[in-house]
Parts: structure tokens; sequence; C-alpha cells
């Protein structure tokens, strides 16, 4: 079934979101990347999925705080490969303060990339996929959606409201074919994750290898990051005939976290 289905995934030039657009062309699914990043490595990434999996890769550096540049994204995949079947709404970032000292530009900018840019994307590829009666919306959210840390109110809140958005479209496409999945994540060692070790340093007030025992992986029973490769294969699974009856959940994939 997932062979020849078209795909955006944002924020895919690395971390999470390039893990998912690995699998998907493995499972024979065309890719649009985004994100942002040195143009050279973009295409280097985007010629290379192409060529190791016989797919068509395309990629649009739209800025996901831009309704005009989502816009821009979506025409382009319906240009490119004809329609749009599965959007992994993925692209994120994270400021980690305490809440008085929250830059109020931070916050706007992680609600409009972490969430705003979800509610775009959907509003925009749904329609096609409920009048062709299949579709997959598969939300990056976290364990973050579920639980919540201390100096990430920003964070915290965009994921527990991707949760929320993630069961209301459910809920309004259930009967045509398409499913809405959020998939909650615990720690992985990405680029947006390394680059938090130190501010929860200064947070905290502790070593950055403390962060990474007593914080990051604290919580995790497994003592364990999680990988890309393990998101890549539950999303291509939700892509799959086998999980048609799966929408409107949220998957922790945290070894444990969210169970304690």
């Amino acid at each position: 079934m997932t062979q020849g289905k078209n795909a955006i995934i944002t924020g895919s030039t690395s971390g999470i979101g390039l893990g998912i657009a690995e699998a998907m062309a493995a499972a024979g699914m065309n890719v649009m990347l985004n994100g942002f990043g040195d143009a050279a490595e973009i295409e280097a990434i985007r010629k290379r999925l192409a060529a190791d999996h016989s797919v068509k890769v395309a990629y649009n550096g739209a800025d996901m705080t831009k309704p005009d540049e989502i816009e821009a994204l979506v025409a382009q995949t319906d240009r490119d490969f004809g329609q749009v079947d599965v959007v992994v709404n993925n692209a994120g970032i994270q400021n980690v303060q305490p809440i008085e000292d929250f830059p109020t530009a931070k916050w706007d900018a992680i609600l409009a990339i972490n969430l705003t840019s979800a509610f775009h994307t959907t509003r925009l590829t749904l329609g096609g996929m409920k009048a062709r009666g299949w579709g997959r919306i598969i939300n990056l959210a976290s364990a973050h959606g579920l639980v919540a840390s201390p100096f990430k109110s920003a964070y915290v809140a965009a994921k527990h409201g991707m949760l929320g958005l993630t069961k209301t479209v459910a809920l309004e496409s259930a009967e045509h074919g398409v499913t809405v999945n959020a998939i909650c994540p615990g720690y992985v060692l990405t680029p947006l994750v390394e680059k938090q070790i130190p501010d929860t340093a200064k947070a905290r007030g502790i070593s950055e290898e403390a962060v990474v025992r007593d914080v990051l992986l604290g919580g995790q029973p497994t003592k364990q990051f999680v990988t890309t490769e393990q998101l890549g294969g539950l999303a291509v699974f939700l892509c799959s005939d086998a999980a048609a009856s799966i929408t409107g959940a949220a998957l922790p994939v945290d070894g444990g976290w969210t169970a304690q």
C-alpha cells in the first residue's frame, strides 16, 4: 500500500524527520523534503534517497512559520508528485528557560512551528485525501505531549496542543479512509536535543553530563535514547493497511517514560 504514495515530511533535513524520510523512501514512497541547512548537503541527501530507493525525492525550503510558504510547499508537492497522500508534521524547535525569563518571541516561534504549521499543512491537504478516500496524517508530538517537564513551557504547550489537533482531525476524517495519529517520542539524540543540553544544564545548575544521565535518560527506564530508525519504522507502519483502524491515537515511543 505504501508503494508510490507521496509524502510531505516537514523538518526532514536532519534528525527525526530525515529518519522518517529514509524509512518512507525505503518503503517505496515519493518524498518531499523540507527544512533548513546547507544547500549542497540537502541536495546530496535528496539525490542519495532518490538513487538508493528508486523513488522521486524533491525539496522545498518553506519556513514553517509562514502560511504562504506552507501553501507553496503543498502546491509544489502537488505539481511534482500529482497529489499528497501522507503528511508528517515533524518540524520543531525548542527553548529551555524558566517561564518568567522566557522570551515572548521564542514562545511565538515555537507555537508557530511546532503546532500552527501542522494546522496549515492539514487544512491544505485533508480535502484531497478525503475526496480520494485514503490518506495518512502523522503528527510528531512528544512524550511532552503527554507529560510536562520544567523550563519548557512553550514546547510542552505546543505538543499538548498537537494531541488535541490530532484527535479532532481524526474524528473529522474517520469515515473517509484517512487516519490521523501522533507519535510521542522520548528523547532522541538529534541536533535539537543536543542543542538543549547546555541550556538545560544552565537552567538547572548542573553539568551537561548530569543532564544526559539524570534529565534526558533519567526518566526513560530503558536508559537508552530512542532512535530515528525506530520512529521511521512506526511511521511506515501507520501508512500500511494493517494500521487502518488506528486513528486519533497518541503512540508513545519513549522507553517506558510515560508508563511511570
